[in-house]
């Protein structure tokens, strides 16, 4: 029971004036007769100069209110998770991955001097002089076919071998002449009517990759240039670190399955399905654990089936606010090994963010808003999904960003960093951003976006025209 004090109105110094009144728990020790147990918490109704005692609760019986850190705070925090050890993959499903040792080349790259042209291997110094009017003769001693080595075939002075494009220089040669320089004078005979100089249109033995060169060093996004490199020296399988596997919980009451009619007081599950599908596109692996109910004993349940199925990262959308039915934070401490790392982050939306750790897994309790938890998703779940896969330059790590202008005045609370949802639009070669109004609970608002224009958390808002940082959604 929470028991009221009726106290005389007794005035007091306020120990920050504040603009307009309004209700606050402070943590009291006044001098006889007034004096506080330090287990009480007291609420004033506050105005400036003044303090009016409301009431006495037990401070046990309340749940603590949020003790906000800023996006950089928490940021660093999760700087300090490490990567996920390594598997093995073939080179064909390792695009997109980061690799986790260094790969040295096994052999040169090409393995022999290579043509870049169809025409004619010949050695370059008897070309030299050569001209339209003055064309030098060549004997053809023969054709080095696509495929087949030239062994058996070198060039002497004054010979020339047929060759094309990717095919192995002959002994002898060490140019090639365009076929659009030469002209038949019969079966066996070539003038050629332009000089080359030595290894022109041609690659030479390892000029791409010499053997026993690193070639790519740990750390690298594998890209389909560099799986063609592997594929061209024979690498056929690499070390890359693991996808972390994310659990995904959806709490509360009224949810029902998006598959399923929900009767009245019923809503069908968004976050699930907005989630997996932010998951997957950060790289990561959604392991969608279904619905619970707002019980606390259910939510413990569902964490620790999701990190016995080795999750690496658990998301609780739903139930992280301080409301009687909220149980996410309350949840993250039952479960062993976990330290609460953040309970509230200084952005808009997205409020109460909670954060805990057990080893080197990660417990996010997002808001239940789906505009709310996909926006802290992007600020905090992608970057740890990133980093779990070796990621580390920042470009990686987060959304892209772009400077555009917003469109129209705009009011913002300082406090906490804001992101607005905008559509984007571009004139001249600059872009613009005009703001996509809607309350957090509204996906429509986030469809209709292009990205999140940042209001940092000092500004009092933007004028029109004013030059801001916009996240690119994906």
């Amino acid at each position: 029971m929470v028991s009221i004090h009726k106290w005389p109105f007794c005035p007091m110094t306020v120990f920050s004036s504040a603009k307009n009144a309004h209700v606050r728990p402070v943590h009291c020790a006044f001098s006889p007769p007034c004096a506080l147990p330090s287990n009480k918490i007291a609420y004033f109704w506050m105005d400036t100069g003044y303090a009016r005692p409301l009431l006495l609760v037990e401070a046990d019986s309340m749940k603590p209110f949020f003790k906000l850190k800023s996006r950089k705070e928490l940021q660093d925090i999760i700087d300090k998770f490490p990567s996920l050890p390594g598997e093995a993959v073939p080179v064909e499903a390792a695009l997109n991955r980061v690799l986790c040792q260094d790969i040295l080349s096994p052999e040169d790259l090409p393995p022999f001097p290579r043509s870049t042209m169809d025409g004619f291997a010949v050695r370059a110094s008897d070309t030299f002089g050569a001209s339209e009017s003055q064309p030098a003769l060549f004997d053809v001693i023969g054709e080095v076919a696509m495929g087949t080595s030239p062994e058996g075939l070198s060039l002497k002075p004054g010979q020339a071998a047929r060759i094309w494009t990717g095919g192995e220089l002959p002994d002898g040669a060490d140019a090639v002449v365009m076929v659009e320089y030469t002209e038949a004078i019969d079966s066996r005979t070539i003038e050629v009517s332009r000089s080359v100089s030595p290894l022109e249109n041609v690659i030479e033995r390892g000029e791409d990759v010499s053997s026993g060169n690193k070639v790519l060093e740990a750390g690298r996004l594998l890209r389909p240039q560099e799986l063609g490199l592997l594929a061209g020296l024979g690498v056929t399988s690499v070390e890359v670190h693991r996808r972390p596997n994310v659990a995904v919980i959806s709490t509360g009451d009224e949810l029902v399955p998006a598959q399923t009619t929900p009767p009245r007081g019923k809503i069908r599950d968004i976050n699930s399905t907005t989630l997996c599908a932010q998951i997957r596109a950060a790289g990561g692996i959604p392991v969608p654990m279904g619905i619970v109910q707002d019980s606390r004993h259910g939510l413990v349940e569902a964490c620790v089936k999701a990190l016995e199925k080795a999750a690496d990262v658990v998301l609780v959308s739903g139930g992280s606010s301080v409301g009687q039915r909220d149980f996410t934070i309350e949840a993250f401490r039952a479960v062993e090994g976990a330290d609460i790392l953040a309970h509230g982050v200084s952005v808009r939306p997205g409020k109460p963010t909670i954060l805990a750790r057990t080893g080197d897994r990660a417990l996010f309790g997002l808001p239940g808003h789906v505009a709310s938890a996909m926006v802290v998703f992007y600020l905090f779940v992608y970057p740890l999904i990133r980093k779990f896969q070796g990621f580390s330059q920042p470009h990686h790590l987060s959304l892209r960003r772009i400077n555009a202008r917003i469109t129209r005045n705009y009011p913002s609370r300082p406090g906490r960093e804001e992101y607005l949802r905008v559509r984007l639009t571009q004139n001249q070669g600059e872009w613009h951003a005009e703001p996509v109004f809607g309350k957090s609970g509204l996906i429509f608002p986030l469809v209709e976006a292009d990205g999140l224009l940042v209001i940092h958390r000092d500004s009092e808002g933007l004028y029109q025209g004013d030059s801001a940082e916009v996240l690119l959604l994906p």
